[in-house]
């Protein structure tokens, strides 16, 4: 059984084999397909609401006859119907009053819902209506930004940090389209629960395929894994308890070093840590001309990300949006912008990786460098001195220079023969 508040409950075998969009109402504990409403042109009269005093006095069905009613089975049009001809100034109002009056009649007493596909626009919208804060005020016009300026797609490969109750997850994982990889940093040991995921209606293994989860101490690179212990002799539920933790280290396992080879096309961000120590932690993996998207209900923690960018020559073009959205009421004769509407949606800063040095070799270089560093702190490292890091530091400019004469002469050669 499905339960819907005052509406009523049903059956929930019953939506099975309909398609979304469509209108039911609740009669009993079954379900009734109602038509689509047609727009229809709304004639200009000469009435108007200046004279209209919509006081108690204008209604005389009361409350508790109205209650009587709807006990006794009375449909809710014949007490939408009776309401009306018993108003005392329901004549005088206007055409667009009238039509206003009935929609809200309408919603009040009809037992009537609308199923209605979980995209993830329906979703985010639902969520910024219902509770804006949990999803850190993304709009659907900001989080499609977002997907835009990462350059989501299909094949793609991500990593993200979502504390939005996984509104940039779920964006993400519905793009791909079960191809490419995900890869979320939160800050609890277990896999994060996603209140957005839920409602998104996703194929669990295709999430387990292309989405790993880790937590800021297991994606750091001089993170040991506890070692999972096999015992012989333990119960079958004993068993069945080591299995899955030794399933659960070897995907843990798998996800850093995914994590950790790095090329990653972009690096989306949408979390209450300061988000210039999440990029100094995350931006290794990010192969170059990868995107850097950070979001933030505020502008202040962007613009002083953004005045340190500017000075580090290794992001280009650091630039800071905010997008506007205004609704529109698109009816026949009354098509106008909504009284009301959300002052914003959040702030965007968008920049792109590059390397600032031509001779640069991703992860590899930065990763080998570290290791030496530690290796030398250690005292275990050769070599140990200044003058043969030196050395060791001409022989591989040596070899960058003999490699980079090599492919002249072959350039020269392969002209000569043209």
């Amino acid at each position: 059984m499905v339960s819907i508040g005052r509406v009523g409950s049903f059956r929930a075998n019953e939506l099975i084999g309909h398609p979304y969009g469509l209108t039911y109402e609740i009669r009993g504990k079954e379900l009734t397909v109602q038509p689509p409403h047609t727009l229809q042109e709304v004639e200009e009269t000469d009435a108007t609401n200046e004279l209209i005093n919509d006081g108690e006095f204008v209604q005389p069905l009361t409350l508790g006859e109205i209650e009587g009613l709807k006990k006794s089975g009375v449909h809710a049009s014949d007490i939408i119907k009776a309401q009306i001809e018993q108003h005392a100034n329901y004549s005088m109002k206007t055409e667009y009053s009238k039509e206003k009056y009935k929609q809200r009649k309408e919603a009040k007493y009809s037992k009537t819902f609308s199923t209605v596909e979980p995209t993830i626009y329906n979703v985010c919208d639902h969520w910024f209506k219902k509770d804006q804060n949990r999803i850190r005020d993304i709009r659907p016009d900001t989080l499609s930004q977002m997907l835009n300026l990462a350059n989501v797609r299909p094949g793609g490969r991500y990593i993200v940090v979502d504390e939005a109750s996984g509104l940039l997850v779920s964006a993400i994982l519905e793009r791909l389209g079960g191809e490419g990889r995900l890869i979320s940093i939160c800050d609890v040991d277990s896999p994060p629960a996603y209140p957005v995921m839920t409602l998104m209606n996703f194929r669990k293994d295709i999430v387990t395929n292309i989405h790993s989860s880790l937590n800021w101490a297991t994606a750091q690179e001089d993170y040991t894994p506890a070692a999972t212990l096999s015992e012989v002799g333990k119960s079958e539920r004993h068993r069945i308890r080591l299995d899955k933790r030794k399933n659960a280290a070897d995907t843990l396992l798998s996800a850093r070093e995914e994590l950790f080879a790095g090329e990653y096309d972009a690096l989306l961000i949408a979390s209450d840590y300061n988000p210039l120590e999440i990029l100094q932690n995350l931006i290794l993996y990010v192969a170059g001309s990868g995107s850097i998207v950070v979001q933030s209900p505020f502008s202040q923690p962007l613009t002083e990300l953004q005045s340190t960018l500017r000075l580090d020559p290794s992001y280009l073009a650091p630039s800071i949006t905010e997008s506007w959205l205004r609704r529109y009421q698109v009816l026949p004769g009354r098509t106008h912008p909504t009284m009301n509407t959300s002052g914003s949606g959040g702030f965007l800063l968008h920049a792109i990786k590059v390397y600032d040095d031509p001779n640069a070799s991703k992860v590899s270089s930065h990763r080998q460098s570290k290791r030496r560093k530690k290796e030398a702190d250690e005292g275990n490292s050769v070599p140990q001195t200044l003058e043969s890091y030196k050395t060791a530091e001409l022989e591989e400019e040596d070899a960058r220079v003999d490699d980079q004469t090599s492919l002249t002469s072959k350039n020269q050669q392969a002209s000569l023969l043209d």
